[in-house]
C-alpha cells in the first residue's frame, strides 16, 4: 500500500494551496494520502513537527513517500535525520525547501522586526546531518521558482550536493503558494511517478 505525506509549510494548512488537488490526483492513482494539520502552523517548532510527524506516518517503509513546502521540507529532513539507517523510503518531493531564507523580505513583508527571526532562527541554526538523511532512499526531488522571495535560489545546490537530489527550476511560480496563483502542481505529480 503506497502511502504518501503532504507536509505543508509555516502558517500553512491542509486545504490551501496546490494539498487538495495533488491529494485527489494521488488518491486516483491508489496512493493512501494525508494531509496533516501541522500543529502551531503560524510558531512551529522543530520537536514539536518532527514528534507529530513521527506519529501520523508510524512505521514508514519503501512504500511510504513525502512532499513538503517551504518547513514542512525542513520538518521532513529532521524527521529523516531520526530514522534508523536501515529503514528506506519510496521518495521524496521538496517544493520551495529551503535551508537558508531572505529574511529582510520577510521582515519588510510582516513588518516585525523580531517575531520572524525568533520563529525561523531555530531552523535556520539547528545542523542538518545529510548523511543520516541520504541512506534512506535515492529518490529525492527539490522543485524551487526562479523568482520565489523567501528561498535563495543557491539552495538548490544545496539539495543537490548533499543528496543528489534532482533540482526543477519552475517559472514564475513565487512560493508556490495559492496566493501565488498556485492551486495545481503538475510537476510534484511527475516527480512521484517518476520514483521506482
Amino acid at each position: 500500500m503506497k502511502r504518501i505525506f503532504i507536509i505543508h509549510g509555516w502558517d500553512g494548512f491542509p486545504e490551501g494551496d496546490w494539498f487538495p488537488w495533488l491529494k485527489k490526483e494521488l488518491e486516483s492513482k491508489d496512493f493512501v494520502v494525508q494531509v496533516p494539520a501541522m500543529p502551531n502552523t503560524n510558531e512551529p517548532k522543530i520537536d514539536l513537527w518532527i514528534n507529530f510527524l513521527k506519529e501520523i506516518v508510524g512505521k514508514p517503509d519503501k512504500e511510504t513517500y513525502f512532499v513538503g513546502h517551504s518547513i514542512g521540507c525542513q520538518t521532513i529532513l529532521r524527521y529523516l535525520e531520526t530514522l534508523d539507517k536501515d529503514i528506506k523510503i519510496g521518495g521524496v518531493v521538496f517544493v520551495a525547501g529551503w535551508i537558508n531564507l531572505n529574511m529582510d523580505f520577510i521582515i519588510k513583508e510582516e513588518g516585525d522586526e523580531e517575531g520572524p527571526y525568533e520563529i525561523a532562527n531555530p531552523w535556520l541554526e539547528t545542523k542538518i546531518d545529510w548523511n543520516k538523511i541520504k541512506v534512506h532512499t535515492k529518490n529525492f526531488v527539490a522543485i524551487f521558482s526562479d523568482n520565489d522571495p523567501y528561498v535563495p535560489m543557491e539552495d538548490s545546490r544545496i539539495f543537490k550536493d548533499k543528496l543528489k537530489a534532482k533540482i526543477i527550476i519552475e517559472h514564475n511560480k513565487c512560493h508556490f503558494r495559492g496566493i501565488d496563483g498556485v492551486t495545481k502542481l503538475p510537476i510534484v505529480l511527475e516527480s512521484i511517478n517518476g520514483m521506482e
